[in-house]
């Protein structure tokens, strides 16, 4: 199999982490990737590359069946506000494809915050800069590597 830059990221460091192959014409979303790999969804981190009102970039990683909470990432960054970078301007970025994106790897080491959840795990997966390729490894590799923080991002479900 053909490493990509996350692995040889990983490889360089010195960390122990496992990659997942799957057919990724069998799976869309993060949660289809979690299903076909056979792994608990809170596991499974999607990368989401963002930008803030001073026009900084910033990348968020958070479960595959959560959804980031824009004024939560706003505050933990210390941005008025933040949105989403779009699909068209994530290559040219980060040099990944949306449905792709790494933490690991990009053109620009952008700050960096995981999930408070990921704690909850010895290690998370995420894509490894590929689709059909995801990497799984410990957070605390991660944070070595990226700088990674910690923080509650996700938007809070009502229960009824």
């Amino acid at each position: 199999m053909e490493k990509t830059n996350a692995m040889r990221i990983l490889d360089k460091y010195k960390v122990n982490y496992h990659s997942y192959h799957y057919d990724s014409s069998c799976a869309i979303s993060g949660i289809e990737v979690a299903t076909i790999l056979g792994q608990n969804p809170k596991q499974v981190f999607k990368t989401l590359v963002t930008v803030g009102k001073t026009k900084q970039h910033y990348v968020f990683m958070i479960p595959v069946a959560e959804e980031l909470d824009l004024k939560k990432a706003a505050y933990v960054t210390g941005e008025k506000s933040i949105e989403m970078v779009k699909s068209k301007e994530l290559l040219m970025l980060t040099g990944y494809i949306h449905g792709g994106c790494s933490p690991l790897g990009m053109k620009k080491l952008f700050p960096t915050y995981a999930d408070i959840t990921a704690k909850n795990f010895s290690t998370i997966i995420f894509s490894a800069g590929k689709i059909g390729l995801q990497i799984e490894a410990p957070l605390d590799a991660l944070q070595k590597i990226v700088a990674l923080k910690t923080a509650s991002l996700t938007v809070e479900t009502q229960k009824t």
